[in-house]
């Protein structure tokens, strides 16, 4: 049956899950709740620190734990996904982070907590690659894709935004704690959903071996790879753990794409990473998330300690981003993926998102919220939700489905990658401006207000001259996306499922 008909019927195409738009509902709370979690447990963290006798030495390891575990675990965390069946993956992933969070929620001690926090890495390691294989074999039409992928990702992008609003809500007017605790009714509603309403394809499993050399080679290289960047922010770059670290995950890692081409069922197939258009976003979108790991950091200091604004009034500050980033990716990305392609979304929205983080470099003591701020972010938003969209989509597109889970999994590995090397580059860049501001002002500062002036201009100054290196990094993956994003718009071509029905389903037509 032609795609025209089955519209003018109104109907879906051939085998098509009829609840794949309820699935979307949970899929897409689980994806909040874990993006929520980036930034919400920051905001509390202060407090955290405060009632568990936290060092401010140790207290890095709130957030390291649970980056190490989540980053080093991701793409055997998809592998799994892809053996046990998506559904079942998803909902285990979804039960351990609840269980993960009440123990967090319910934490007496410093190592309590950080004992939590991996866990929820853990399980976030296999929930984050499911819930994005199970969109890419729930949403085959090309139209309906678009739509799934646009919802997924707005909540992607703009989900650690509203994770710093709800997580100065709960810390100001509730306690710490409920920044753990809410994660545990987002996770029973859509696990209970995920169980009743998702009906996961046939056929799309990978029953292989586990490739146990690959999943140990891979795991100690990222977190290595995670842990060095980590290392270097506190403790700088020329710090012997550090540089061991990097050393490490360069032996490692080099070790794992050896394996990874000799064995006969790999965790990783590099025919996922070697097709040009994967490669490109995959390598376009950790650069971008650089570039926005970085900024969040900033502005969330810059409103709060140069601006004086509250957590709740911070978390409000960030609110245009996340409209920019729900209209970019649901109204400019979803209308036009069907119509052109993909590098002409992503290209020019990364240089969107760049133009508003140039307006950024010109941050002073004195810059207007609305004259300055509300227009980057806007344009931030914009351009992150435009480019975001389509390289979610495309990423998974085309893939054989038994290696859905593993592709999906290297999307958020290179996320999960790109901001650690983002908070830690882009803070060493800050830090290194402005002792160099502070030097060389500070004699001419004679008073302690004046003292006290420097100090915070050297602060802005730091921050501006990290932002010009995002500006620099988004121009790289804007030209990324443009030479190495080949695929045209999708095309929808009639295959011969499995069970020997005709299908409708979208195939990446390459421009030549």
């Amino acid at each position: 049956m032609s795609e025209t008909s089955l519209k003018a019927r109104g109907a879906a195409a051939p085998g098509a899950d009829a609840n794949r738009w309820k699935a979307l509902v949970f899929i897409a709370l689980a994806q909040l709740m874990v993006v929520l979690d980036a930034t919400i447990v920051n905001i509390a963290l202060p407090s955290a620190q405060q009632d568990l006798g936290i060092s401010d030495g140790n207290r890095q390891w709130v957030v390291t734990a649970y980056a190490l575990a989540f980053g080093g675990l991701l793409l055997f965390g998809g592998r799994i996904a892809d053996l046990w069946g998506r559904k079942r993956a998803f909902v285990t992933g979804l039960a351990g982070f609840a269980a993960a969070s009440a123990l967090g929620g319910a934490a007496t001690t410093g190592a309590m907590m950080f004992g939590a926090r991996a866990l929820q890495g853990v399980f976030g390691a296999l929930l984050a690659p499911a819930a994005l294989s199970l969109l890419a074999v729930m949403f085959t039409d090309a139209k309906e894709r678009a739509k799934a992928f646009g919802i997924y990702g707005a909540i992607a992008g703009g989900g650690g935004a509203v994770g710093l609003i709800l997580g100065g809500f709960l810390t100001e007017y509730l306690d710490w704690r409920w920044t753990f605790f809410v994660n545990v009714p987002f996770a029973v509603v859509a696990a209970a959903g995920a169980y009743f309403v998702i009906r996961e394809p046939e056929g799309g499993r990978n029953r292989s071996p586990l490739d146990i050399p690959g999943v140990i080679l891979s795991t100690l290289g990222l977190v290595a790879l995670v842990y060095g960047f980590t290392r270097a922010e506190s403790d700088g770059w020329g710090d012997g753990v550090t540089v061991s670290m990097f050393i490490a995950s360069v032996v490692l890692l080099t070790a794992f794409a050896l394996v990874e081409s000799r064995v006969k069922a790999p965790l990783l197939p590099l025919r996922v990473v070697t097709d040009r258009n994967r490669g490109g976003i995959y390598l376009s979108l950790g650069l971008a998330i650089i570039g926005m790991f970085g900024l969040f950091l900033f502005l969330t200091y810059y409103l709060q300690v140069v601006k004086g604004y509250s957590p709740v009034k911070t978390g409000f500050a960030f609110l245009p981003m996340v409209a920019g980033m729900i209209t970019g990716s649901t109204q400019i990305g979803t209308r036009l993926m069907t119509r052109v392609p993909a590098r002409l979304l992503m290209g020019p929205g990364f240089l969107v998102a760049g133009l508003g983080m140039l307006l950024l470099t010109q941050l002073e003591i004195g810059s207007s919220y609305l004259a300055l701020l509300l227009p980057a972010m806007v344009l931030l938003g914009l351009g992150m939700g435009t480019a975001f969209m389509p390289a979610m989509s495309l990423a998974t597109q085309g893939v054989e489905p038994r290696d859905a889970g593993v592709a999906s999994a290297m999307v958020n590995t290179s996320q999960q990658v790109g901001g650690a090397i983002g908070t830690a580059l882009l803070n060493t860049i800050a830090a290194s401006a402005q002792t160099s501001y502070i030097k060389d002002h500070i004699a001419g500062a004679a008073a302690k207000p004046q003292r006290q002036l420097v100090h915070l201009q050297g602060m802005v100054h730091g921050y501006s001259a990290a932002i010009w290196f995002a500006v620099g990094i988004l121009g790289l993956a804007s030209l990324i996306a443009f030479t190495f994003v080949n695929a045209g718009r999708p095309d929808l071509t009639a295959v011969i499922s499995g069970d020997g029905v005709e299908d409708e389903v979208p195939v990446p037509v390459v421009a030549h």
